[in-house]
């Protein structure tokens, strides 16, 4: 990226505001550009991971729960933050059984989104799952919400009415449409093979096994 070094800012100082359960606000000094400085506050995420679980009908699962910023029910696809030096893989694993209890016998990672780049570095990497196994869901202590399917023309609808408004379940609808019109393929890998592996992670999914649609 050297032909944006006329856009850098370069770090000065940098106070720790807050530190919650999780979140780590914090606000910055950096040097513009043009030499002068300015302040810059945001949120320090751990990372999370977001799961597009498709069914073998072709419906997707989904899910509905109370979102307290926003004091309202929101429509999204399974998802869940990163715990420390956990693989994205095996979290994406671990949320979508702990929220839905279904089980994937395959797993495609499409790629990362950021959805609050003006004050987060929250990243959330997109998987895929198919072969679908429903088992018993292991909520966490205090998590709420209903589990349903749809349909994506359903999805669709949704999204251009303005129900559904979550940033990542949107940009993964985008994906599986793309995914399912063959302009953006996904590699698939079975869920004993990926975790066959000693080291699956953001840098390096695992590859053995891959097979497109």
């Amino acid at each position: 990226m050297s032909a944006d070094v006329h856009l850098r800012e370069h770090l000065l100082q940098s106070t720790q505001v807050y530190r919650g359960s999780f979140l780590d606000v914090r606000h910055d000094v950096v040097r513009l550009p043009d030499g002068t400085t300015a302040t810059r506050e945001y949120i320090v995420h751990p990372g999370a991971v977001m799961v597009v679980p498709l069914l073998d009908d072709g419906r997707l699962v989904i899910e509905r729960q109370w979102r307290y910023p926003l004091a309202r029910t929101m429509l999204e696809f399974p998802a869940g933050k990163l715990e420390a030096g956990e693989p994205p893989l095996a979290c994406a694993v671990r949320e979508l059984a702990e929220e839905t209890g279904y089980r994937a016998a395959e797993w495609a990672r499409a790629g990362i989104l950021h959805n609050a780049i003006a004050y987060s570095n929250e990243g959330i990497e997109v998987w895929f799952a198919r072969g679908l196994t429903l088992g018993e869901r292991h909520l966490d202590a205090g998590e709420f919400l209903d589990v349903g399917t749809a349909s994506i023309e359903e999805l669709d609808a949704m999204a251009r009415s303005g129900e559904l408004t979550d940033a990542k379940t949107l940009i993964g609808l985008l994906w599986l449409q793309n995914w399912r019109a063959g302009r953006w393929p996904l590699e698939w890998h079975s869920a004993a093979v990926s975790f066959g592996s000693t080291e699956v992670s953001r840098d390096n999914p695992p590859m053995n096994g891959a097979r497109r649609p």
